[in-house]
């Protein structure tokens, strides 16, 4: 598959070798998700990425695994696919929480004016700027805590992904130097 036919193919959801699954469709109905249900085809050698997901608005990765894949490589691997379901779990809560409280700010201010919903036309009724500031404002305040301790773990995990990113690049480097020395030495 030719690289535009792959990229193409992921702009519109999936290809033909599978498709990423909607966070809305897990089968499991408790809306976690084991991840993206594609496999990218054999040949491989490079990460992929899928269309953003409904929930979280984040675009799910799946890692490539090299064949000769050294312990160092897999414990970076593995940090950050758990690092990205972790990210992906916590965006899909928050856009839930987030969605479903505007609703009901809407409903209630809406109610408290004596106002449907919805206009004569059909039209959903919406507020204002100033009044939807409240609850954008209230939002940030009640969740000022959970935002906190998410910053201060995602900035965890990426200082240590970086680091074991650095590890992998040196010895990677070591690696090549000594074929290096010993293919000049060989000749």
């Amino acid at each position: 598959m030719a690289v535009r036919e792959v990229v193409r193919a992921l702009r519109a959801g999936g290809c033909r070798f599978g498709r990423f699954s909607s966070s809305s469709s897990s089968s499991s109905g408790g809306g976690e998700r084991a991840g993206p249900r594609f496999c990218p085809p054999a040949g491989s050698c490079r990460d992929w990425i899928g269309p953003p997901d409904k929930r979280s608005n984040l675009r799910p990765v799946i890692f490539h695994v090299p064949s000769h894949e050294s312990p160092l490589e897999r414990r970076l691997r593995e940090l950050r696919e758990e690092t990205q379901a972790w990210n992906q779990r916590f965006w899909a809560r928050q856009n839930t929480a987030f969605q479903r409280e505007k609703e009901e700010f809407i409903y209630s201010r809406l109610k408290a004016k004596g106002l449907e919903t919805r206009d004569k036309t059909g039209q959903k009724v919406t507020l204002n700027a100033e009044e939807m500031a409240d609850f954008y404002k209230d939002f940030l305040r009640k969740n000022f805590r959970k935002h906190m301790h998410y910053n201060r773990d995602w900035y965890k995990r990426n200082f240590t992904i970086t680091f074991l990113m650095g590890q992998v690049a040196l010895v990677r480097a070591l690696r090549w130097l000594r074929r290096k020395t010993k293919h000049v030495g060989n000749q």
